[in-house]
């Protein structure tokens, strides 16, 4: 049985298994074995594989690591918590989207603190000229589940206005290259806010605002699952959003 996940993850970076068994010094035919019959490599090369290929070990081998290495790498994913979003430091922020060099996320409802920000919205429009990826997912402003957490959170129709709010905030850099926004219909466990590998991730919490529920600041780190599930998260949410027309 073939590690298909090896095999797109080797698609997905454009190396064959001739650069890849270059790479991390191994023969070509021992990396064919690991793809085609999904022999499980030594720990140091798992290592070493997933680094090159910029994936999570666990992701291309999630039986070979043991519950108490995956336990202790998710650990060290985490920089920071933060007990309420408001005393996330106001720079944290910035050097966050600023240090970005591939690519930024945001999965929110609203998030209008950040849109409402001139500073950040003018960082974003930078790094997508600069050739950083820029998706934003706000919630659907029309979609039973905005309507549900805004009675949830007891602001009744006014999230749905906040919303409306970030997208005319927004509007100076829709047409800009490399940031797209879309409307997700989702119901919103986690706000994301991503950096390349590092985290936000604000903690939704029955009957209170997002501002005032914790903050995970994390790194990803090889082995680490903590990372990965978020971005997963992002990923499908993103998959089913409808892209807003600039």
């Amino acid at each position: 049985m073939a590690n298909e996940r090896l095999r797109a993850a080797l698609l997905q970076k454009g190396v064959s298994i001739a650069d890849l068994a270059a790479a991390i010094e191994v023969d070509p035919k021992t990396v064919e074995r690991w793809v085609t019959k999904s022999r499980e490599p030594y720990r140091k090369h798992r290592f070493a594989t997933a680094s090159y290929l910029g994936v999570d070990e666990a992701y291309l081998w999630p039986d070979a690591l043991s519950p108490e290495q995956v336990t202790s790498a998710s650990q060290s994913e985490i920089i920071a918590i933060h007990p309420h979003r408001w005393a996330v430091p106001r720079d944290i922020w910035g050097r966050l989207f600023g240090a970005a060099s591939e690519e930024i996320g945001v999965l929110v409802y609203s998030g209008l603190f950040l849109a409402d920000d001139g500073g950040m919205v003018r960082l974003f429009a930078d790094k997508a000229r600069a050739g950083v990826k820029v998706r934003i997912l706000l919630g659907d402003p029309d979609s039973a589940e905005v309507a549900q957490r805004g009675a949830d959170e007891g602001v009744g129709e006014s999230m749905a206005a906040q919303i409306r709010s970030a997208l005319v905030f927004y509007r100076p850099i829709m047409g800009v290259d490399n940031v797209e926004i879309r409307l997700h219909r989702t119901v919103l466990y986690n706000s994301i806010y991503q950096a390349d590998d590092q985290y936000l991730v604000n903690m939704h919490v029955y009957g209170t605002r997002a501002g005032n529920a914790p903050v995970l600041h994390l790194r990803r780190v090889a082995g680490g699952g903590m990372v990965a599930t978020y971005a997963e998260s992002f990923e499908k949410v993103w998959a089913q959003a409808k892209p807003v027309e600039s």
